[in-house]
């Protein structure tokens, strides 16, 4: 009888994860990397990409957007824009080609402190990096296999999970606080929890166009004084300024203006659904989805000529049967890659929700749907795989131990992508001579040890040992090594890049909704 192994405590490790950690150095070249290039996979041929063109710019021209504001009227009409007999806001053509081409092709997000530099991320169309997003509404609970509602303190222990997970690039508000009703409060806890809890480049999401300025006081004082946030950016600005079908959603739009405004990089999130907001075709999706964001990209370059601007399509699937979002299937991932194509199409950089499972727990379903869209969404050439940590229950819910799987699976879809190497010391005919010749093996070759760490990559938790060696460690699968690797890291990783006097100020002058004791290991 095959006894019950019982899930490890927080903060407790494992023999099998010590000897991993010991044998693994940060000094030398590495197997992966973020940034590696993606774009060989293409779902669109070139000709197919051109007629979504131009049925998004169709749209555009003739159906336009409604729900427009005095304000967005004011900003596009002088620049040639034009309500119809409808009522709604569209843009010619030749406006749409004349904003494309303002649009960098390219923005770098910095790194903050002892991070600054080596892992500030590079923006390009095809430059691929996997980033901490979402904005669940629950937070799952594996001793019990539960979703609760999530909490502020949420946001804190989930960012600093990914600071110490190698192959999450950016952070973001992965959790909504139900606890705080008030959305000021709100935001402003979160720019406080994802800037106390990492270095990393961040992406922020503001429910108001008022919360932006108190915002960036706080990014400000992450950033060592009055002013430097702005030198040297550590965010991009996200939001949904469009409710499809086709019409604008005022709060988002204003957040995106005044964004704009600032001159600070937008990474909006247009995410029709299909057979609900979007046609059922899924070429009729991406031909709205990809007109609804050019037009926040036309009205962004209007604004500010030169503006960084991600290319974020975000199509999402919908279950005809039910009538539910899938964030998991097949279709999902086929489409995402293409809307992918599209941006790249464009010369730009580009975004995409992307891992959003449909499974409630981290099971063989939440493994194969992960899979599938990281491995798409990369190969397509997604600059930024949102969405991409710990997701789980169709957006739903996050899990830390889902999370540390999630980046387990990243490593190995980077390693694809970066290809192989075919030159001829990687051919090896020596090497291949001199072992068929000598010894009739090539485990003591010089060039076998040589390209052990930059030829591959080594999973920390997936298990690749002998059946015998897995019966005496104890049985475990990847949720159970999962689970102590996500307990090591909150026991004893509670950062706080705001030093004491910094943190007191910011306290003293906004709500903040985590207390002190919260980031301790006290708590």
């Amino acid at each position: 009888m095959t006894e019950t192994v019982k899930r490890p405590s927080r903060g407790k490790g494992s023999g099998r994860a010590a000897r991993m950690k010991a044998r693994q150095s940060d000094a030398g070249p590495k197997a992966i990397w973020p940034g590696v290039q993606g774009g060989a996979y293409k779902p669109l041929s070139d000709a197919e990409m051109e007629k979504v063109h131009q049925a998004a710019l169709s749209i555009l021209e003739r159906t336009g957007l409604g729900d427009w504001t005095d304000e967005l009227r004011e900003i596009c009409e002088p620049a040639g824009a034009t309500i119809n007999e409808h009522g709604r806001l569209c843009f010619p053509r030749a406006l749409v080609e004349d904003a494309l081409a303002k649009t960098p092709n390219e923005y770098l997000v910095h790194a903050r402190g002892s991070r600054k530099g080596k892992d500030d991320m590079h923006c390009t169309k095809k430059s691929v990096y996997f980033c901490n997003s979402g904005t669940a509404v629950t937070t799952f609970e594996a001793e019990t296999k539960t979703y609760r509602p999530s909490i502020a303190k949420d946001m804190y222990d989930f960012t600093r999970l990914v600071d110490q997970l190698d192959n999450i690039s950016m952070t973001s508000d992965t959790v909504l606080a139900t606890d705080h009703n008030d959305d000021f409060p709100h935001d402003m806890t979160m720019v406080y929890a994802l800037m106390a809890a990492s270095e990393k480049p961040t992406c922020f999401s503001f429910r108001q166009r008022e919360h932006i300025l108190p915002g960036i006081e706080i990014m400000d004082i992450a950033h060592g004084g009055e002013g430097k946030f702005l030198k040297e950016p550590s965010a991009i600005f996200g939001g949904c300024p469009v409710v499809s079908p086709l019409r604008f959603g005022e709060e988002n739009l204003g957040v995106m203006i005044d964004t704009a405004k600032l001159g600070l990089t937008i990474d909006l999130a247009v995410a029709p659904q299909s057979g609900a907001t979007a046609p059922a075709t899924l070429a009729g999706i991406l031909a709205q989805v990809t007109a609804e964001t050019l037009a926040c990209l036309t009205i962004v370059q209007i604004i500010h000529p030169g503006c960084a601007f991600t290319f974020a399509a975000w199509p999402f699937i919908t279950d005809l049967r039910t009538g539910s979002f899938t964030g998991g299937s097949g279709e999902q991932a086929l489409v995402a890659a293409a809307a992918i194509q599209m941006g790249n199409f464009y010369d730009l950089p580009c975004s995409v929700g992307c891992g959003m499972t449909d499974s409630k727990i981290p099971d063989a379903q939440f493994g194969y749907e992960k899979a599938l869209a990281f491995t798409l969404a990369a190969h397509a050439g997604a600059n930024r795989l949102c969405e991409a940590g710990g997701m789980m229950g169709s957006l739903m819910g996050c899990s830390f131990e889902a999370m540390v799987m999630d980046n387990e699976i990243m490593g190995m879809v980077l390693r694809t992508l970066r290809g192989i190497e075919v030159n001829d010391d990687t051919l090896s005919l020596d090497i291949i001579h001199e072992a068929v010749t000598g010894p009739g093996h090539f485990l003591g070759a010089d060039q076998t040890l040589s390209v052990m760490e930059t030829e591959y990559s080594y999973p920390e938790l997936l298990d690749r040992s002998p059946t015998g060696q897995w019966e005496q460690e104890g049985q475990t699968d990847l949720y159970d090594r999962s689970s102590v690797k996500a307990n090591e890291i909150l026991g004893s990783h509670f950062p706080n890049f705001f030093n004491k006097i910094d943190d007191d100020k910011i306290r003293s002058k906004f709500d903040i909704g985590i207390k002190q004791s919260d980031m301790t290991a006290a708590d």
